[in-house]
């Protein structure tokens, strides 16, 4: 077989990165710490829930079907997450250092006093004031944490430490803005920075619903690193123009760009548009069967667990259709081009997913309306 052959072979091919557990171990919780007074915990929690949107207006919408102690773990761990992507994206630290911060981060686990400190450490951000804002209220997203039952303090913990240690990794490496090589790394990246929040969500699952006994769960973990996967693989080729003009990173493989006769150098190049686009779309059909993947990961969920299932739905639905308009357009290879699925049709998917979600054919048929475009001309 050719060098050619064998390439596209690769594309082709659903690469599976990940492995079973993480392999490192979670910094230890100070058992001793006395745990944070319901005032400061109500008080975090409001906090939390008020910045949510202006981290996600999608996952906002998820974390709001989430009820009790669910959704306080996933609210945490999702605010965490996203301190650590602000951290991870500040061109104005330098890498040695951006690495050191999230380490520290990952401190804050280990008690109140490491959290209270983190904030001081942190140097003045240049990104988004509500993300900066996050990034100083880190404390009061750890006091939620802090809230939690050890158990799932510990599903969070793990995963979370997984995650950030692999965003370290890929900071030391591309110390001058990432540039991602070859489709195998693109899908390490995915997975430590998606991947693992698909385990993390499974492992929660597992914990807090009684309908996901040991067998529902085994299912589920064979699909749930594609389900975060697919989401962040949507959001990259989404946010190419903007991670390289912006964040100063590109996602999209070199080695790809080079097959169609263009490279990183010229990712926003107007003359490199019909080339840089050949390599979006080896991508976006790759997407496409994690995205089946993912929808498989949500109909393998029980109907009775309503909740999750609604927590699931939406980002899947907004993803089918933020995919479908990508095959359609190369306006996210141009400054400020990303494309936006309608509000009209935002509410149509979500009144539409909250009416269908119980039904493994109308979540199937959800989907398939989503890709082709049907609720967005109706």
């Amino acid at each position: 077989m050719s060098n050619s052959m064998q390439e596209n072979a690769a594309v082709r091919q659903v690469v599976a990165w990940a492995p079973a557990v993480p392999v490192d171990d979670p910094p230890a919780e100070r058992e001793a710490a006395a745990p944070p007074t319901a005032a400061e915990v109500a008080a975090a929690e409001r906090f939390c829930r008020a910045i949510l949107p202006a981290a996600s207006r999608t996952f906002a919408l998820s974390i709001r079907a989430l009820p009790g102690t669910l959704g306080r773990a996933v609210l945490a761990a999702y605010l965490i997450c996203r301190v650590a992507d602000t951290i991870e994206d500040e061109r104005s630290i330098a890498p040695p250092d951006k690495a050191a911060l999230l380490e520290r981060l990952l401190r804050c686990f280990e008690g109140p006093a490491e959290a209270a400190a983190f904030p001081a450490l942190v140097p003045p951000l240049g990104g988004d004031a509500e993300h900066t804002r996050l990034v100083r209220h880190a404390p009061d997203v750890f006091t939620l944490y802090r809230s939690l039952p050890p158990r799932t303090r510990g599903h969070v913990r793990r995963w979370v430490v997984e995650m950030v240690r692999g965003m370290c990794r890929f900071v030391l490496r591309y110390p001058d803005g990432i540039r991602i090589q070859t489709l195998d790394e693109f899908r390490e990246y995915c997975y430590y920075v998606a991947g693992t929040v698909g385990y993390m969500l499974t492992d929660l699952w597992h914990e807090h619903s009684p309908a996901i006994g040991r067998r529902r769960y085994d299912t589920l973990r064979r699909h749930c690193q594609a389900f975060g996967q697919a989401l962040q693989t949507v959001n990259i080729l989404k946010d190419v123009a903007h991670d390289a003009a912006g964040e100063n990173s590109i996602y999209l493989p070199e080695q790809s760009l080079r097959r169609h006769g263009s490279s990183h150098a010229t990712i926003l190049a107007p003359e490199f548009t019909r080339q840089n686009h050949a390599a979006v779309a080896e991508l976006v059909e790759l997407a496409w069967r994690d995205l089946e993947e993912a929808r498989a990961y949500l109909l393998a969920l029980p109907r009775r667990a309503v909740a999750i299932r609604l927590f699931c739905v939406f980002p899947l639905l907004f993803a089918y259709a933020t995919l479908r308009d990508l095959t359609r357009t190369t306006a996210m290879l141009t400054p400020s081009g990303a494309p936006k699925i309608s509000r009209r049709e935002v509410k149509r998917l979500l009144m539409s997913g909250t009416l269908l979600v119980m039904s493994n054919r109308g979540v199937r048929w959800l989907t398939e309306r989503a890709r082709e475009g049907t609720f967005r001309t109706a």
